[in-house]
């Protein structure tokens, strides 16, 4: 198939729609949500959206999931067929998200991970399909690495989704060492010190091997899932979930891949996610964080294991759950008193 590429600028006007019609489902009919993708230059905030189809589509807009104006798209399918643009380019200083409808279905879209010039694993859990080919619902639950860096810019783009509360799973050192810097939109700030002995400590790994390392973050993984107060942690986090006054919420540790790893795979399990995608999302914090340890790794080759994820740290942490509880579901349903149907009602489209 023949794509054309013509590029188009558009002004995003950040208001409140007028013209909007409310939908049960933004998900219907063929799952269509490979054919557009979404990227956003992290220091100039410009969203570009490739289309990745020459048939007939539609686009609509909106900075909330329910304030997009069905009233008249901002971009579609010119005629006659083949002969138009397949890529927007959007100038924008604020979270936006997008319906794309083609003939054959319509979805959601979003950027997944947030432009922070001065974040690295910001990311939306929104879009991910579960089992069930229903999809988790964007603009809810947030993930990501720590946020003493972030910039006015990303502060004011954290704060249009809006950011009502964050949770910080952080040591009380990490967090007194440095302080979140938090939007404007925020009202709530939960500490939950998951704090298994500063693994991040340089000086006290630099001397172990990479095979050492390896034991050392899986047995930390394990301890998440054992230790009393980490569970007592976890299960707070998930009460907090569920209180509608608390969202949009963002979690995070220092790196947004141990601690934060394991909540978003909880969630995910929680949602009916398969085990492999959630596998795929816990590993794209190598692809997030690349840049941020790369000067460390080259310094200290046998810390990658510290400041990168492996398949077998993750799944340490759900073997031991399996072998105490049975299943991660039971131990949701159990341990964390997660009611996994209103969960789902919830959080789910």
């Amino acid at each position: 198939m023949k794509v054309i590429y013509v590029i188009l600028t558009t002004t995003v006007v950040c208001c409140s729609c007028k013209n909007t019609v409310q939908r049960e489902t933004v998900y219907e009919g063929k799952d269509i949500s490979d054919l557009i993708r979404i990227s956003i230059n992290k220091s100039t905030k410009v969203t570009t959206l490739d289309i990745l189809t020459n048939e007939k589509w539609r686009l609509y807009s909106g900075s909330s999931v329910d304030s997009i104006d069905f009233s008249n798209p901002i971009a579609k399918h010119p005629e006659p067929e083949g002969q138009g643009y397949n890529r927007i380019s959007l100038s924008t200083c604020s979270r936006h998200y997008y319906q794309f409808v083609t003939e054959e279905g319509k979805a959601m879209c979003a950027e997944k991970h947030l432009p922070m010039a001065g974040g690295y694993n910001f990311r939306d859990l929104g879009g991910i399909k579960n089992k069930d080919g229903r999809f988790v619902k964007w603009g809810k639950i947030f993930r990501s690495d720590d946020l003493h860096n972030l910039t006015e810019e990303d502060l004011d783009y954290l704060a249009s989704i809006p950011l009502k509360s964050i949770v910080d799973f952080r040591g009380k050192e990490e967090q007194q060492a440095a302080p979140d810097k938090l939007p404007a939109s925020v009202v709530n700030e939960f500490k939950l010190p998951i704090d298994p002995g500063n693994v991040l400590s340089l000086m006290r790994f630099s001397e172990l091997d990479s095979t050492q390392l390896d034991s050392v973050m899986m047995r930390m993984n394990v301890l998440f899932v054992t230790d009393t107060n980490f569970i007592g942690y976890y299960k707070e986090f998930f009460k907090l979930l569920r209180e509608e006054k608390n969202l949009p919420l963002l979690f995070h540790c220092s790196a947004g891949k141990d601690r934060t790893g394991m909540g978003a795979a909880l969630i995910l399990y929680a949602l009916g996610v398969d085990e492999q995608t959630i596998m795929e999302d816990y590993l794209a914090s190598n692809v997030y964080l690349s840049d941020k340890y790369a000067k460390e790794i080259a310094i200290h080759p046998n810390l990658k294991s510290v400041l990168t994820v492996k398949r077998e740290f993750l799944q340490a942490g759900l073997d031991q759950i399996k072998t105490t509880h049975g299943s991660v579901e039971k131990f949701l349903e159990t341990t964390l008193e997660v009611d996994i149907p209103a969960f789902r009602k919830q959080f789910l489209y």
